[in-house]
Formats: structure tokens, C-alpha cells, sequence
């Protein structure tokens, strides 16, 4: 009976360590009406069929519409050189903020990728918005964003959902190509940001 016990509490544990939990709402908008998904490719919905992107998935599920401000190819310079006319121009209420990996893909120095983002945030903080910070894979193995995502977010308080790809990136039945993720990727990074974007609206 000790042994049956004992098992299911390591049952219960293991279950335990990998149930997602929700990731805090630190950043309230004080102004603005639009959302707007803000990034590269992956906001884009490259590798997605029509209307299976995240973006689309969680207007759908919100019952509420979403710009979708995504191009392929963006890096952090490129982004922040079109923030204004495609985000800070546009009434943002709330910002997802997608952007990262092709700065990583071209060996962009970490400082000057994370620099780059924050200025990003203070530009859309000082109109009133929020932001929900979207963390990416830093490189094709390991993870060389992770603390950088992570301190930004706690210096900059925003919103913040770590690694968008972790446990898609790599399984071929969720990815279109070797960088972006399919439909039912697409899902599932739906699944990680509704729970943010709820609580924003609520």
C-alpha cells in the first residue's frame, strides 16, 4: 500500500512539472483600441494554411479582431524602423511583440537584438499601450535568448510568454519547415497567448 502511494505521488509530480501554468498579467493598457500582433514570419503565419495562423486563431477564439502587423524576414532593426507607421500609428491597445529569431539566424550581438526591443517597449508603453513580449529560441540548439528574454520583461514589466516554440521547434508533425511550425504549431502558440490576451480584455 506504501509502495501505491508512494507511486502516485510521483505521478502526481511528474504531472505537475509539465502542466503549463499561466504566465502573469504585469502590463495593463491605459489607452488605445486596436490589438496588433507585431513581428516576423512567424506572426506573418508563413507555413500556416489561410486563416490557421495564430494570429487568426485567437481573433477567432477572442471574438475580437487582430492587426496582423507580421513580415517575413523582420529583424529587430527592420521592425523597429516600421514600428511606428505599422503599430504606434495604428491606435494599439495592446501589442504582441514577435521578433527576435532572424536576428539570431544572422549573428546579430545579443546586446544589440535586446537594445533594439526595448525600445520598442518604451516606445509603445509611452502611448498608453501594452505589450505582451513573445520569447524565441536564441539558436537552432540551446537557448542563448532565454535570460535576455527574461530580464527584459522584468525590467521592462510587460507581459510575457517565454519561448513561444518550446516543444513544437524540432517535431516534424507540428513544424511546416524547419524553422516555422504548421497548423497545428500554430495551435498551439494560440494556446500559450489566449490566457494573456483574455485577461487583457476581460
Amino acid at each position: 500500500m506504501k509502495k501505491f502511494a508512494t507511486g502516485l505521488m510521483l505521478v502526481g509530480l511528474v504531472a505537475w512539472f509539465f502542466i503549463e501554468t499561466e504566465p502573469p498579467v504585469v502590463d495593463f493598457p491605459i489607452a488605445g483600441h486596436n490589438i496588433i500582433a507585431f513581428g516576423d514570419s512567424l506572426v506573418a503565419g508563413y507555413g500556416a494554411s489561410p486563416g490557421n495562423d495564430f494570429v487568426s486563431i485567437l481573433s477567432h477564439r477572442l471574438g475580437h479582431p487582430i492587426v496582423n502587423a507580421g513580415r517575413n524576414g523582420d529583424t529587430t532593426q527592420t521592425g523597429l524602423e516600421r514600428l511606428n507607421q505599422d503599430v504606434l500609428s495604428q491606435d494599439p491597445r495592446v501589442v504582441v511583440l514577435l521578433l527576435g529569431g532572424n536576428d539570431a539566424l544572422r549573428k546579430v550581438p545579443v546586446n544589440e537584438t535586446f537594445d533594439r526591443l526595448a525600445t520598442m517597449i518604451d516606445q509603445i508603453h509611452q502611448i498608453g499601450a501594452a505589450v505582451v513580449l513573445v520569447g524565441v529560441r536564441g539558436s537552432l540548439f540551446g537557448d542563448r535568448y532565454e535570460d535576455a528574454f527574461g530580464a527584459l520583461a522584468e525590467s521592462s514589466q510587460v507581459n510575457y510568454v517565454p519561448d513561444i516554440l518550446r516543444g513544437i521547434f524540432g517535431h516534424p508533425s507540428l513544424m511546416a519547415d524547419a524553422i516555422h511550425p504548421n497548423d497545428d504549431g500554430n495551435f498551439l502558440m494560440a494556446d500559450r497567448l489566449e490566457p494573456v490576451l483574455r485577461a487583457l480584455l476581460d
